[in-house]
């Protein structure tokens, strides 16, 4: 099947990549800069340097994903897809988008003739090698004509249609609202660890905790490595930065009415974070960086103090 990912960032060009690698699909892989074009020609996309020829290069009805952060540069694209794009084609919001900006761009996709999914999609810097967990919403009928992507991007009943427009990243924003609960327990239990009367590995407690007890993770075997990397995580800063959908998942919480203090909690923590440096801090920040492939701002050195 065709596709045309446009924004070859850490996320879209593994994306790419595992669509080519299936041998099942012909990849367009478009982006504003040209080099990041260029690596995805080698690795067996078909090349885009411009919107135009992003188009150009597909077949009506075309399956054409934006891959770009959200905020003003999703809808910017969105805003040029519409003006060249062929009624019945299907546009792709992959971005973290927030679910009502979602709704929005929706009535502007339908109205022109156009179909709409938005894409939830989880897996960070790791979803090349194990699949990427992908949550949709939009037209039914887009995603019937398009899910043969969704199931080799994803692992085996990792994706699903969840409802109309929005709903795809509305799930999606719930997800990382509970992420930032799940590190933030993890964060303030290696916290009390390393506080206490006991000389604790706690690289060795992580790996403990993954075999068979109820908290095992993922996320647990990623605080792993960090910790293997670095024990005392002395070359990280605890500064935590948060990219919205907790913002949004409190936000909506509140709307409805429901008590959701974990999430609260861990997002005002984050939020303290950038006043402070406790041990805790640094595991929230090492275990983004796992995941995700967030930047880490380096611990200061003596004469930076």
């Amino acid at each position: 099947m065709e596709i045309g990912i446009w924004g070859m960032g850490r996320m879209g060009f593994n994306m790419a990549r595992r669509l080519v690698d299936s041998g099942e699909h012909v990849v367009i892989a478009g982006n504003r800069s040209s080099g990041k074009v260029d690596n995805a020609v080698e690795q067996g996309a078909e090349g885009a340097y411009t919107v135009e020829e992003f188009i150009e290069k597909q077949d009506s009805p075309r399956v054409l994903w934006s891959m770009l952060p959200a905020g003003e540069v999703t809808d910017d694209m969105i805003d040029h897809l519409i003006e060249l794009a062929d009624e019945g084609d299907v546009i792709i919001d992959g971005a973290n988008s927030y679910f009502r900006d979602s709704i929005r761009r929706a009535e502007r996709v339908r109205g022109a003739g156009l179909r709409w999914l938005d894409a939830g999609v989880s897996g960070g810097i790791w979803g090349y090698d194990v699949g990427y967990c992908t949550m949709v919403g939009g037209d039914a009928d887009a995603f019937e004509y398009a899910e043969p992507i969704f199931k080799t991007l994803a692992p085996p009943n990792g994706y699903a249609y969840l409802g109309d427009a929005g709903a795809g990243h509305f799930a999606k924003m719930v997800h990382n609202g509970v992420e930032y609960g799940m590190m933030q327990a993890y964060a303030e239990g290696f916290e009390i660890l390393k506080k206490s009367p006991y000389d604790y590995d706690v690289r060795a407690i992580c790996s403990l905790w993954n075999q068979g007890s109820v908290v095992r993770s993922w996320l647990l075997e990623l605080a792993e490595r960090a910790f293997e990397k670095d024990p005392n995580l002395d070359s990280i800063r605890g500064y935590v930065e948060d990219s919205g959908e907790g913002r949004w998942t409190v936000l909506e919480a509140v709307r409805e009415g429901v008590s959701a203090n974990v999430i609260a909690g861990s997002l005002f923590a984050r939020f303290a974070s950038r006043e402070d440096d406790a041990f805790s801090l640094k595991v929230l920040a090492a275990l983004r960086g796992q995941f995700g492939g967030h930047a880490i701002k380096e611990a200061a050195t003596e004469s930076e103090k």
